[in-house]
């Protein structure tokens, strides 16, 4: 009898756990990209894209002394209006490499991106690294039983801790000499 009360507490349980997995797998492709992009704008053409031809240049004529200015508008035709538009380049995305388990691209500015999923007994966590010292926690999903927690009192070092009763599992990452550091430990049993 006290069993079918959890029943469905459980199943709501596994079909949240499922979807955030499967939402977490779909995701990770567009996070090991450095910057976004809109592949829907690439594909359009470059006259779509840019912005409006500038107006030609209206030069009046000069008037004689003595006369009095004349309204005068020039005429244009479209032959006079040219657009300016850039040729169409399609976006690449910077390659990617991998670094001591780390999916690592490089932006056109220099600016290296680490990104990473952790997995242990108590959840899943995937954590985003930059070369400017900057540790962001971008997915965590605990394992049943499991309640997770976030603490970052700097912008360069970020703990995840996977807590039950008298046991945790910590995954630690921070900046150090020049590239991120990941530490997994359990705590309590």
């Amino acid at each position: 009898m006290g069993s079918s009360r959890w029943t469905p507490i459980a199943g709501w349980a596994a079909a949240t756990a499922t979807s955030i997995v499967l939402a977490s797998a779909a995701i990770l492709p567009v996070l090991r990209a450095s910057e976004p992009q809109d592949s829907a704008l690439a594909q359009l053409p470059a006259a779509a894209t840019s912005f409006p031809a500038p107006l030609p240049s209206v030069t009046t004529p000069e008037t004689k002394p003595g006369a009095s200015p004349t309204s005068h508008r020039p005429r244009t035709s479209a032959a006079t209006l040219k657009p300016t538009t850039k040729p169409a380049t399609k976006a690449t995305a910077p390659p990617t490499t991998t670094e001591d388990g780390w999916t690592v691209t490089t932006a056109d500015d220099g600016l290296r991106t680490y990104v990473r999923s952790f997995q242990c007994a108590g959840g899943q966590a995937v954590i985003k690294v930059t070369s400017d010292s900057v540790v962001s926690l971008i997915t965590a999903t605990p394992a049943d039983g499991f309640a997770v927690e976030k603490v970052q009192n700097t912008k360069d070092n970020l703990a995840v801790y996977f807590n039950e009763t008298n046991h945790s599992f910590i995954i630690h990452v921070t900046w150090f000499t020049d590239k991120p550091f990941a530490e997994v430990s359990e705590v309590g049993k």
